[in-house]
């Protein structure tokens, strides 16, 4: 089954440490165009990450986003110098002595004391918030819900291009319908033509026998029309591959465009030029959501 190359995934943990969201976007690309934003606390995973996601995704333009921020119940609280506010309460406890003052807030002005009481830049970093294996598990899910949306949407591009596919196949048909009747107009055109041809005293039999061999030959569309049924049938069955056959069908279609230019160009026929020119049409569309296919 077909995947489309577009997708989006997202999965995200909140716990009352932390909070971390992974996002997966990715669109057309002839390769693997990856883009990878993680926290500095990441950084030394980012290419186990980069690994992963070419693997997994294969083909496309991905961007790959690790937001992560630490909840107020895992922020650094105050801490107490304990060494410094004894120092202090040393010295203001002596200097109550020699001047005889109560010393009841001795110990509420020792806190206050400049340096005491210390604001923590960060108690935890985030690693001891969340492990690498916790993280794993989150891009794991995110990941999972991106192939997800691209199967999803490959299901309907499936549907759309297989319809245009049965589209060339009903024209191809009509095409077969129409070739006895243009054979016909070739041969009587022929008659009339041989009618002329024998009056003429410079006629010579030999020459006009290879003439019309290569003329009939250089008609004949029975080669193209098996050709352009057997690429339908292959082209059919590479859809429904279990791996990516984004550029393969690619390949398909263009051999199906060379069977249908040629029959066009043989054909010497104007129902079945139009035939050809519808044939080609959708072609086109076909070729234009392939771009889209992984």
């Amino acid at each position: 089954m077909l995947k489309s190359m577009t997708g989006y995934g997202l999965a995200q943990r909140e716990t009352d440490q932390y909070t971390i969201c992974i996002e997966i976007k990715s669109l057309n690309s002839k390769s693997m165009d990856l883009s990878v934003r993680v926290p500095r606390f990441l950084a030394d995973k980012e290419h186990e990450i980069r690994n992963v996601l070419t693997k997994c995704l294969v083909r496309g333009k991905v961007n790959l986003t690790v937001d992560f921020s630490r909840n107020r119940m895992a922020k650094a609280r105050n801490s107490i110098n304990t060494e410094l506010l004894q120092m202090y309460y040393s010295e203001l406890e002596m200097a109550a002595d020699r001047i005889g003052a109560n010393k009841n807030e001795l110990f509420r002005l020792a806190l206050q004391m400049p340096e005491v009481i210390q604001q923590g830049s960060g108690l935890e970093e985030e690693a001891d918030v969340i492990t690498w294996e916790e993280v794993q598990v989150i891009l794991e899910e995110a990941l999972q819900n991106f192939n997800n949306f691209r199967t999803d949407e490959g299901k309907a591009l499936t549907t759309e291009i297989m319809t245009y596919i049965d589209r060339i196949r009903i024209l191809l048909a009509e095409i077969d319908k129409q070739d006895p009747i243009r054979v016909e107009h070739i041969r009587n055109r022929l008659r009339t033509h041989l009618a002329e041809i024998n009056t003429s005293e410079l006629f010579n039999e030999n020459r006009f026998e290879q003439e019309m061999i290569y003329f009939i030959e250089k008609l004949d569309i029975a080669e193209e029309k098996v050709r352009l049924i057997n690429h339908l049938h292959y082209f059919t069955e590479t859809v429904y591959l279990p791996e990516p056959t984004g550029k393969k069908l690619g390949f398909i279609s263009q051999e199906i465009g060379r069977e249908i230019n040629t029959i066009g160009s043989k054909a010497n026929d104007a129902t079945i030029q139009r035939f050809v020119v519808e044939m080609k049409e959708e072609l086109e569309k076909i070729k234009e959501q392939l771009n889209n296919i992984l």
